[in-house]
């Protein structure tokens, strides 16, 4: 499974696709040539049943993926909910989902579906044309909080239904990621909730399409996802051998430390690992020396996001950029990266790492520690510091930061932050909450700096975090405010591009001018995935799919009898199992001959 946020990115480097996506010739696809495969990825060894318990983060403040956009509410709605078009898991070619043809005209405007008439809700009822206009009329209600995933949608015209399984689309303006939107969103039934007030629609989907449904919520603790043996595409050929567990149990607990003593207790099956102390320190004892835990690091073609404190340029005194380069400048983070973090992580240069190369290198200067740098940027922003207080004043006004957080564990890269901006005259003072509060400040721009960790799909688009229309959209992506008409008129111009090449010479520009703007103190980052699992699980040998992280371990893994009861066993009687590879590299176990 691929990342849900397909529609926020353009085509990283690396990505084995033509040099120009398909333009529309108003013929059928896919061609009669097109003949339905099992996935590449997935093992024929794979075997449905048992269940894997998960750490899923703080509770949401919603299961609604429309009405809460984060990671984990992806994938949950994700399992639930299909969308018109799916994609190929090694080429990413479009491929068949809820519509079984599409085509696109020969002026790229128009864009017309056929559904499968085969496709069924999970309360027998046919999937319709209906429902796909149902949805985009929900999304793009301006009463509805579904600001960022109106963005794609935007280009549109309200679809026209020609039949029950025949609907169009219409846009407003040519842009590269059309048919990706149109063909991208989850389609919901119109049956069961048309009437109903779609912003209160949180953790109750009693009709689904996908392969999931919910089972047991216990609110704040847990949920399960059920596998549906009635899912309408339960016996195609693509299917076989993916979600196969019978149970996806997402737990939640408070911090990333609660969750891993969960784990190691054996109240969880997988936990990825974040925090570069964790894998260096806590990894040790006789649950890994017998090979009871796996350790293991997987590095594949995920595509490369960001990680920073985002800071509110809607409000002083972050909407002076001198401030801003000055904040920057007092993050010590080769401090950090060496006394907490083992120089586990390469430190983020600028925004679109994964779009520069031996070809095109990242020349961006790299913001460092830089304190006596700071102190004259901020004088000149007229933040000068009182003698009898030692703190920056303008206007008689202190240089105050309230840092809203929502996890323990940012308390101790915050301390040393705090250290350095006290030096310099600024207090730092911390606001924790929980996830559900502190997405409702960020829904209402209520925060000063925060912590934003953003994952990057295959697919980026720039627009729905820089491009000034988006600054003061509620529940959208642009959390600082960005504006910048620079910005703006490349991220217009990229749209009409389908030339890969060219359009990525434009997005380096784009992160060149944010990157000079500061509007995050971007931080850290890996281009592995860190997992430890308890060795009771079917995998196939690349462990992850080509582009996904943690996740793709849900829908290509399986639970094992036999390594189940060998693992109860050895630690019955204190026995050791095989050792698992510690590292794995995707490309150096796939081959393109297993397509």
């Amino acid at each position: 499974m691929l990342s849900k946020q397909v529609l926020s990115t353009i085509i990283a480097l690396g990505v084995m696709l033509p040099a120009t996506l398909p333009a529309g010739d108003g013929e059928w696809q896919p061609g009669p040539e097109w003949r339905e495969s099992p996935n590449p990825l997935a093992s024929p060894h794979a075997v449905p049943g048992g269940r894997i318990r998960i750490f899923a983060g703080q509770y949401p403040k919603s299961f609604n993926y429309y009405l809460d956009n984060n990671t984990f509410t992806a994938e949950l709605f994700g399992a639930m909910y299909e969308t018109l078009l799916g994609r190929h898991p090694i080429t990413l070619e479009n491929e068949p989902a809820l519509a079984r043809r599409w085509r696109v005209s020969d002026d790229l405007r128009t864009f017309t579906f056929e559904l499968n008439p085969d496709a069924r809700w999970s309360d027998g009822r046919m999937i319709t044309a209906h429902d796909v206009r149902w949805t985009f009329d929900t999304i793009m209600d301006p009463e509805n909080l579904t600001g960022v995933h109106k963005v794609a949608l935007e280009t549109f015209d309200p679809p026209r239904v020609i039949d029950e399984h025949t609907i169009e689309f219409t846009a407003n303006e040519i842009h590269w990621r059309n048919l990706l939107a149109c063909g991208g969103f989850s389609i919901l039934p119109k049956h069961a909730f048309e009437g109903k007030d779609f912003n209160r629609l949180h953790f109750e989907f009693p009709v689904v399409s996908g392969p999931y449904r919910l089972g047991d919520i216990r609110e704040g603790r847990s949920v399960e996802l059920e596998r549906r043996d009635d899912w309408w595409q339960r016996e195609s050929p693509r299917q076989q051998g993916v979600g196969n567990f019978q149970t996806l149990l997402f737990r939640f607990f408070s911090s990333r430390d609660t969750a891993l003593e969960a784990f190691v207790k054996g109240d969880l099956d997988l936990f990825p690992v974040y925090t570069a102390r964790v894998w260096a320190e806590e990894t040790r004892g006789e649950s890994y020396h017998n090979h009871w835990i796996v350790k293991q690091e997987v590095t594949n073609r995920q595509p490369i996001g960001f990680q920073g404190f985002a800071m509110n340029m809607r409000r002083s005194p972050f909407d002076d950029g001198r401030v801003r380069r000055a904040l920057a400048h007092l993050l010590n983070r080769e401090r950090i990266n060496r006394t907490l973090m083992y120089n586990a992580y390469f430190l983020h240069r600028s925004y679109y790492e994964d779009l520069y190369n031996d070809d095109h290198p990242n020349e961006i200067e790299r913001l460092r520690f830089d304190p006596d740098r700071a102190r004259v940027l901020l004088d000149d922003a007229g933040w000068n510091v009182n003698p009898e207080t030692g703190l920056r004043e303008k206007d008689g006004r202190p240089l105050r930061i309230r840092f809203l957080t929502r996890d323990v564990m940012a308390d101790r890269f915050l301390a040393i932050y705090a250290e350095a901006l006290r030096d310099a005259g600024i207090t730092l003072t911390i606001d924790r909450k929980d996830w559900a509060s502190w997405s409702r400040d960020m829904d209402e721009f209520n925060f000063d700096m925060t912590w934003a960790a953003w994952s990057a799909g295959v697919f980026k688009d720039p627009e729905g975090m820089w491009h000034s229309r988006e600054a003061e959209r509620a529940g959208g992506n642009n959390y600082t405010g960005f504006k910048d008409d620079r910005v703006d008129a490349l991220i217009e111009k990229q749209k009409t591009i389908f030339d890969v090449d060219e359009r990525h010479a434009l997005v380096r520009d784009v992160d060149r001018r944010i990157t000079d703007a500061v509007p995050y103190i971007i931080l850290w980052n890996s281009n592995s995935t860190r997992l430890l699992y308890w060795n009771r699980f079917g995998m196939p040998p690349w462990i992850l799919s080509k582009y996904g992280r943690e996740n793709s371990a849900y829908w290509y893994w399986w639970f094992d009898v036999d390594s189940d009861s060998e693992l109860r066993d050895a630690k019955a009687n204190g026995l050791p199992m095989p050792p698992q590879p510690a590292e794995v590299r995707f490309d150096d176990v796939w081959s393109d001959d297993m397509e």
